[in-house]
């Protein structure tokens, strides 16, 4: 058993691994789910609006009519908008267009429709829109808006006419854009089966289109119609069989991941310079948690950008969690370096310099460590710097002035003063100062009583001073207040197996925790050492190799090496043994092993 906290997790490979802005991606349904289709789309619509605004300049301009500012005119729009500014919506609105009516102005118009949009009046919003639309027949604008207000009030009869003659007189180039703005502006409708056939039934004359077919295909997902969606995006690849959007859709629509990850990777053996089937096949392999095959994938893309952001980013987070130090060193520097040289203020540095303090702590270099932190400008993860910063220098022998910048942290709220208190105890912990770390938590506790965090920590030094009344309490009552924490069910289950007492209950917590968090290498850890104090060899050896697999600890290490001894596979555990030693030669679980076996590595 052992909770490691790590700034690298599968949630930090995922956010690694988030759409850029020039990337679509494939499905996914965790937390930080990898992009669909869907995100393509989105690029396509913006890139339509371009299109479309430029064509809208060449495009035959609404003249508007010859006035005379008169002063009854004048006095009419003042005091429609002094009305107005006074909070009396409806004498403004009904002014203005009177005079719309009257001047033939499509301006005016276009003011009452604001006038009844901020008022929240949908029906006069909606004169107000058709007779803009009248004034201004060729106003793109105008007509959005029109088609905007009759599909919320789910007027479709009267929206078809509208889209076809769009979609007709729309140039070819755009015709497939626009498929795609549609099928958005039908996804708002209340009846979305009557806006699915409206969007049939539009799209109908242009079977050649696979952009048609990809609406389709997106509405039907959203319908929740998986079968026709895969129809439509199999239709559309076999319109354009290199279309990456279509394979993409097709992959969204498949409701097994090993299925769209295979129809991915086929298509990227027909057409490897697919830069955005490659991005999604490579964060599938992220949510699969194959991290060393999407490690080489995103290799394969930065040959093609070598300064893409997001893909130096991918590398250093997948290089973390595959253990390569240095590769992961390395790109998140590079990453670092390029963010300085082209600054991007939605990108935040923050992680890349906390993994990096991270990897160089591990390293035995706390000076490089302090020097990433210090870079941390205040925001978020300036916090956690700064508890960082502390720990480095207690880490280096200072621990007054590491509880010195512990107290001057202007920490605010129970999270950041709990975790301060956390930061103080582990420190005097590491130095042995036991009696202290402990007065430190039994203060927090009595601060903040249900915190669990604290009430873990408290725990388990209560359980390495041997204080096991205190220890249970403090950890039933987690499980009291959060039934679904893992870790409290996890860390009393392994305080009996370790002690070898109560090795029932100990199994039945530790299933509890394994059921809660079933890939949790340090959990498998736990529910096989118990394995092995019920006598059962081949259990236990099963779950220590997949937790060892998962997660080269050095305590799991140990605990495997036990179990090979035991079965007579002395020179297999003493392989693991010395491995952990390199990995963490002051770990006492090793040594107390080594010494209650009297082995000699």
């Amino acid at each position: 058993m052992k909770n490691l906290l790590l700034i690298v997790t599968l949630p930090a490979v995922l956010a690694a691994c988030a759409a850029a802005p020039q990337s679509a991606t494939a499905p996914g349904d965790s937390p930080a789910r990898v992009a669909t289709a869907e995100d393509s789309l989105q690029q396509g619509e913006n890139a339509s609006r371009k299109v479309n605004a430029k064509a809208g300049e060449q495009a035959t301009e609404d003249s508007l009519p010859s006035l005379e500012l008169t002063e009854d005119l004048m006095f009419k729009l003042l005091s429609s908008e002094i009305a107005y500014q006074r909070g009396d919506w409806q004498s403004g609105y009904v002014t203005m267009l009177a005079m719309a009516q009257q001047t033939r102005d499509p301006r005016i118009a276009r003011r009452a429709a604001e006038m009844a949009l901020a008022a929240k009046r949908a029906d006069e919003a909606l004169t107000a829109v058709r007779l803009w639309r009248t004034l201004a027949p060729h106003s793109d604008e105008a007509i959005q808006y029109n088609l905007s207000f009759i599909i919320l009030g789910d007027n479709l009869s009267e929206a078809k006419p509208i889209l076809e003659e769009r979609l007709r007189e729309a140039r070819p180039h755009t015709r497939g854009l626009m498929a795609f703005q549609i099928q958005r502006l039908l996804s708002r409708a209340k009846d979305k089966s009557a806006a699915f056939a409206l969007l049939e039934d539009v799209l109908a004359p242009y079977g050649d289109l696979p952009e048609a077919h990809l609406a389709l295909a997106q509405s039907a997902i959203g319908r929740g119609d998986v079968e026709r969606a895969r129809k439509e995006a199999q239709l559309a690849l076999k319109v354009r069989p290199d279309s990456e959007l279509a394979i993409l859709t097709l992959a969204q629509a498949s409701t097994d991941k090993s299925d769209a990850t295979k129809l991915l990777a086929d298509f990227l053996a027909r057409y490897p310079k697919s830069r955005e089937v490659r991005v999604a096949y490579a964060r599938m392999l992220v949510d699969q948690q194959q991290y060393k095959k999407a490690r080489a994938e995103f290799e394969t893309l930065l040959k093609d950008q070598p300064q893409d952001l997001t893909t130096l980013f991918a590398l250093g987070i997948l290089s973390a969690q595959v253990n390569d130090m240095p590769a992961a060193e390395k790109y998140l520097t590079a990453y670092l370096e390029t963010l300085s040289a082209q600054p991007d203020e939605e990108r935040d540095p923050t992680q890349a310099l906390l993994i990096l303090a991270q990897i160089a702590e591990e390293r035995k270099d706390p000076a490089t460590a302090l020097k990433w932190l210090a870079q941390i400008e205040p925001g978020e993860g300036y916090f956690s710097a700064q508890i960082k910063r502390a720990q480095l220098n207690a880490k280096r022998g200072d621990l007054a002035s590491a509880r010195k910048l512990l107290h001057e942290i202007n920490a605010s709220g129970e999270r950041e003063q709990s975790q301060v208190v956390i930061a103080e105890a582990q420190m005097l912990r590491d130095a042995n100062r036991l009696p202290e770390a402990m007065t430190v938590l039994q203060a927090g506790v009595k601060r903040f009583p249900n915190n669990t965090d604290l009430l873990y920590d408290y725990a388990m030094l209560a359980e390495k001073r041997n204080q096991l009344d205190v220890m249970e309490a403090s950890l039933r009552k987690i499980i009291e207040l959060a039934p679904n924490n893992q870790h409290a069910y996890n860390a009393l289950g392994y305080s009996f197996a370790e002690r070898n007492i109560r090795l029932d209950e100990a199994y039945a917590l530790i299933e509890k925790a394994l059921k809660l968090a079933p890939d949790d290498p340090f959990i498998m850890d736990s529910m096989g050492w118990v394995q092995f104090r019920l006598g059962r060899l081949k259990e236990a050896e099963a779950l220590l190799q997949r937790a060892y697999e998962l997660r080269p600890d050095a305590e799991i290490a140990v605990h495997l090496g036990e179990v090979l001894w035991v079965k007579g596979q002395k020179a297999d555990a003493q392989k693991l043994w010395r491995d952990a030693q390199i990995k963490d030669p002051q770990n006492d679980t090793l040594k107390s092993t080594l010494a209650r076996l009297n082995v000699q590595l």
